[in-house]
């Protein structure tokens, strides 16, 4: 199939070469104004101006002057859950922390429990039916992470339905392992025995049905220690499974320094971050992944997003869909968080949304630019006068329609 988009308002993120953003870098968004786009099968053929329309056989769709970017790129999600836990965030509003409601068996250890409880059937009909919403939404590509089974077979539960998800979804989706989320219960008093069944067993067995391209810990105080990330992270390694951590959420718990120096791909989260922390993470190549949403619902200080940015930190952004502490995946709404929260520039958010966070996933030559020979997975909105309504807007969804691998996405 061949597509011509025409009368773009504005072609969003247009780039000849990738390059990961950092700095001053970040807030340079290259737009090319009444544009037209070729789709070719499911790659983007060709771009220009509108006054160079090129002669095609091509079918063509009248963009009416709406803006078209390249699809949002979710590179942190805990999509696949049993159950909602509303009633953790009534104990919320009611004063309890997010430490006292996973002390008192909430937080992940309730999730973990209804997983148990729930089949993969049932799991996978309950993913596959928000990962469409997330789609339509604006998400183009996306990881997901296991991590509320939290004993072997339910991990490996999740991750299956990860891989089913795979199978039946036209964008990319990435699989990470997170057996090292939390400790379950039998292991209470016995924290080092939980790190040796995932060294052990948990992890052989993951990468033996080739399950997962990535493996993650949550390096924090009261959940896993530094130097029980970093052996995790060692057994992932030898295993197959690149580092992707949880770092520096609740505390700075040294997760920052911990995941650069296993080589991790990413450091999630960032809500506490010191100078030290920070100048780390600015002279390594992992990525800082940022999570305004779950700073927002849990009520905690943002991510310091400008000193990373000024210090040269490269920085993505992502949704942390999840039951417990981010109960959303829409993208548009963490890059207006980003703007409204974290004073990012509408262009700064805009590429931590796409570009940077393809680099987050591996992606880089694959989406999160228009760019000749990516794949067509882009949005199209309703006609907006600029950029900065996008984050301005924050109530509404900007999103006409989306194309993914070229196709019409419904």
């Amino acid at each position: 199939m061949a597509l011509l988009l025409t009368n773009i308002a504005q072609l969003i993120n247009t780039r000849t070469t990738n390059q990961l953003l950092r700095g001053k870098a970040l807030a340079e968004l290259p737009v090319l104004n009444n544009a037209w786009l070729l789709v070719e099968q499911d790659r983007i053929a060709a771009f220009g101006a509108m006054d160079a329309l090129p002669q095609t056989n091509a079918e063509v769709y009248d963009v009416q002057g709406g803006t078209v970017l390249p699809a949002f790129v979710d590179s942190h999600t805990h999509l696949v859950f049993a159950a909602s836990r509303e009633n953790e965030f009534v104990d919320k509003i009611r004063g309890l922390s997010y430490a006292e409601i996973a002390a008192n068996g909430g937080g992940i250890l309730n999730s973990a429990a209804r997983l148990a409880n729930t089949d993969e059937d049932t799991l996978y009909q309950l993913a596959a039916a928000r990962l469409h919403k997330l789609i339509l939404l604006g998400t183009g590509a996306i990881e997901i992470k296991s991590g509320y089974g939290l004993s072997t077979e339910a991990e490996l539960k999740m991750l299956r339905v990860i891989r089913r998800l795979k199978q039946n979804f036209p964008i990319p989706i990435k699989a990470t392992f997170l057996g090292a989320h939390s400790f379950p219960p039998e292991y209470k008093q016995n924290h080092e025995g939980y790190v040796q069944l995932i060294i052990h067993e948990m992890t052989p067995a993951v990468a033996a049905e080739n399950l997962a391209e990535y493996i993650d810990v949550f390096c924090e105080q009261g959940f896993f220690t530094p130097d029980q990330t970093t052996r995790i992270l060692e057994a992932g390694k030898a295993a197959g499974l690149l580092p992707k951590i949880h770092a520096n959420q609740l505390h700075v718990s040294g997760g920052v320094e911990t995941g650069v120096a296993a080589g991790a791909i990413s450091v999630d989260h960032l809500e506490s971050m010191n100078q030290e922390a920070i100048h780390c993470l600015a002279k390594s190549n992992t990525i800082g992944t940022l999570l305004p949403t779950a700073a927002y619902f849990l009520r905690m200080p943002f991510q310091p997003a400008r000193e990373l940015i000024d210090a040269g930190c490269a920085v993505a952004i992502a949704s942390d869909f999840n039951p417990g502490s981010s109960p959303s995946g829409n993208m548009q709404t963490v890059v207006s968080m980003s703007c409204i929260q974290m004073r990012m520039l509408p262009e700064e958010a805009i590429n931590a949304a796409t570009l940077n966070a393809a680099y987050a996933l591996q992606l880089e030559n694959e989406v999160g630019s228009i760019t000749v020979g990516k794949k067509a997975n882009l949005m199209i909105t309703q006609p907006i006068p600029s950029i900065a309504y996008l984050p301005y807007a924050f109530g509404e969804n900007h999103v006409a329609r989306m194309l993914v691998n070229g196709q019409w996405y419904d």
